[in-house]
């Protein structure tokens, strides 16, 4: 008779490839938002093209992966049950927010969700507090330098292109764009893509049938497939909100807000970091529109998002919390 923790294992895989969907949904959408935004690429285009360096990214580091799989909980706190409540409510809330439009981060949810699944398993010493106060700090810190950085390149770009032709801007920035976007696209694979990489390689350690030393191929190819499916089939309605409805955006300006915000994800990654792409990109955003003038931004979607972002955390962690009680008494 097959082992019913094989099952477990299984199931949990298959919960983090649900996840790698939903971060498709919302996350990676976020991603190629600005350059569907400015049209410079179709929206199947640009699914193409991120596809593809999400893969990348995915594939060329997996620092984030192993902060995510070993970083927030203590060894002797990782459990079958702390990553599948992690995951269930992270899952939820994020569904339930794409489909209100709003921008939410799947890392801070699901990282608030296993520290509160972990705590309510095996008390506060289950979580690693240093590294979770590093993430925590990040949360702010991330988005502070995605606007001011916005901010910054637009002003500088506005300064160097003022005596050129609008439609000559336009279509040199038209073809860097695509640059910027496969590089924001790339920057979310070795990051925000990471999530998935690091949920099922926890659970195959946990399991005996891993080691953080070779992770597997075929975890990270088919989380960054699962990524790419969920941002081809359901990311349209936040790609709206951040591409269409904050800012008015033209190449330029997705150009400047893709770069300052990629910059900070990768930067992030190399230290092994895990930031928000939803945070990053949607201040570069802001930031990028408060140069043409403050009321270019709208700020009442902008406080809708930054709610969202805040509300993630109780939220995530509640119910990481309280599925994890349940799944204790099981």
């Amino acid at each position: 008779m097959p082992d019913p923790s094989l099952w477990v294992l299984v199931l949990i895989i298959i919960l983090a490839l649900g996840f790698g969907v939903v971060n498709g949904f919302n996350d990676a959408a976020n991603a190629i938002a600005t350059v569907i935004g400015t049209r410079v690429l179709s929206p199947r285009r640009a699914i193409v093209m991120a596809a593809i360096f999400n893969m990348a990214g995915a594939a060329t580091g997996t620092a984030v992966a192993h902060t995510i799989g070993k970083g927030i909980l203590v060894e002797g706190a990782i459990s079958y049950q702390t990553i599948i409540a992690a995951l269930a409510a992270v899952i939820i809330w994020t569904s339930l927010a794409t489909y209100y439009g709003l921008p939410v981060s799947l890392t801070h949810g699901f990282i608030a969700a296993l520290a509160a699944a972990g705590i309510a398993l095996a008390g506060t010493g289950a979580v690693n507090w240093a590294k979770l106060g590093q993430v925590m700090s990040a949360v702010v810190s991330a988005p502070v330098l995605g606007f001011i950085g916005g901010f910054a390149l637009m002003v500088s770009l506005l300064w160097l292109f003022r005596k050129s032709l609008p439609a000559r801007v336009r279509v040199i920035f038209g073809n860097l764009q695509v640059l910027s976007a496969a590089f924001m696209a790339y920057s979310h694979g070795k990051n925000d893509g990471q999530m998935p990489i690091g949920i099922i390689t926890m659970a195959l350690v946990s399991a005996g049938y891993a080691s953080w030393d070779h992770i597997p191929w075929w975890v990270i190819i088919i989380s960054a497939l699962a990524i790419s499916s969920g941002m081809a089939v359901g990311g349209w309605r936040v790609i709206k909100t951040l591409g269409l409805k904050v800012t008015t955006l033209r190449p330029v300006n997705g150009f400047a807000a893709e770069v300052s915000a990629a910059t900070v994800i990768e930067a992030a990654s190399l230290l092994g970091i895990p930031v928000s792409t939803t945070h990053c990109i949607s201040s570069s955003i802001m930031g990028v529109g408060s140069t043409q003038r403050f009321s270019a931004v709208r700020w009442g979607i902008a406080r809708n998002i930054v709610t969202a972002w805040i509300i993630t955390f109780p939220i995530c962690g509640g119910l990481g919390y309280l599925l994890a009680s349940l799944l204790g008494l099981l």
